[in-house]
């Protein structure tokens, strides 16, 4: 059970980092590759990156990757929810029904 809710914290951080990564692109854009708040959101993201990849190997030692790697797909749930109340990012109806069918992928291949 750890291994599944440090797999899930896994998949948290990485859409956390895609988000610093979105962050840090505005920021390139209007202030450019050397403003303190572009280099912070950069760091911020690789340092997240990073650690997430070391539990992510933490998590491997105990699980099988066939097995628990279908939790990754959560982070195509959770950036674009993220982006949405973030960034104000619309999506159309198609869309929010690939998220619910990305969703029912993951609890059949999880039951298994």
């Amino acid at each position: 059970m750890i291994t599944k809710l440090i797999a899930l914290v896994c998949v948290a951080g990485i859409a956390a980092g895609q988000l610093l990564f979105k962050l840090c692109a505005e920021s390139l854009r209007v202030e450019g590759p050397w403003a303190t708040r572009t280099v912070v959101l950069f760091a911020a993201a690789m340092t997240l990156y990073g650690t997430t990849t070391l539990a992510w190997i933490w998590v491997l030692q105990r699980a099988e990757l066939g097995k628990i790697y279908p939790l990754m797909a959560l982070a195509f749930v959770f950036v674009p929810l993220a982006s949405h109340w973030l960034f104000g990012e619309r999506f159309s109806m198609n869309y929010v029904l690939g998220i619910a069918l990305i969703v029912a992928g993951i609890w059949l291949t999880t039951r298994g």
